[in-house]
């Protein structure tokens, strides 16, 4: 009987007892693992699977973690400024045993799953991830929520929709704040709002008052 498997973006056909090299898995030498992953069974009967057949699986033996031939990679450039570069690189691979090709019930084995080194379940990151913090209510929003309800200082003479952001920005919401404004505070919310004179000028104060007491 064989099997026909896929792991690491590759297919294999393999039988019981073969030495195979794949691509690096997250195994221990001595670990024992499963591929579930099987295209075809092969043999008395033949099956093949949509993509892949239910129930069938491979166990192998993970029997060391080696390294491929080295591949040498030259590039060379024929230009005015001429460079030569070689590189060399060796494949990560993990060296198999085949011990065992299942039919069937290989979901409820319980033997541990091969998975790629390089690979990590969304499950497993979702589990792992810790919640997301709870954001803090935007600046706008805040904003906003202290507005909410407060008096419309556009009434004032002078006051326009830019000026009011401004006044909301220095805490400013209501008439009855503006009405108890002393000397000392106007002059503050002058240098705050960088408009010299204009809250005498329009008499906002007077006019919050005559707001306040209706």
């Amino acid at each position: 009987m064989f099997a026909v498997m896929k792991t690491g973006g590759k297919q294999y056909k393999v039988q019981s007892g073969d030495l195979l090299r794949v691509e690096k898995l997250a195994a221990d030498a001595g670990e024992k693992i499963q591929f579930n992953e099987i295209l075809m069974l092969g043999g008395d009967d033949t099956v093949l699977g949509s993509p892949f057949v239910e129930g069938a699986a491979v166990q192998a033996e993970v029997v060391d973690q080696v390294k491929g031939d080295k591949v040498i990679n030259f590039v060379k450039r024929r230009r005015k400024h001429s460079s030569k570069r070689t590189k060399g690189h060796r494949q990560q691979l993990t060296l198999l045993k085949v011990t065992d090709i299942l039919a069937s019930g290989g979901d409820a084995t319980g033997v541990k799953a091969a998975i790629g080194a390089g690979s990590v379940s969304g499950a497993a990151v979702a589990a792992a991830a810790p919640a997301p913090a709870k954001k803090a209510a935007a600046p706008k929003a805040a904003k906003k929520a202290e507005a909410a309800g407060a008096d419309d200082l556009k009434e004032l003479s002078g006051v326009g929709p830019a000026l009011e952001k401004k006044l909301h920005e220095a805490g400013v919401t209501s008439f009855a704040q503006i009405a108890g404004w002393s000397d000392a505070d106007i002059a503050e919310m002058d240098d705050k709002l960088s408009f010299k004179g204009r809250i005498e000028r329009e008499g906002w104060v007077d006019q919050a008052k005559a707001k306040v007491n209706g």
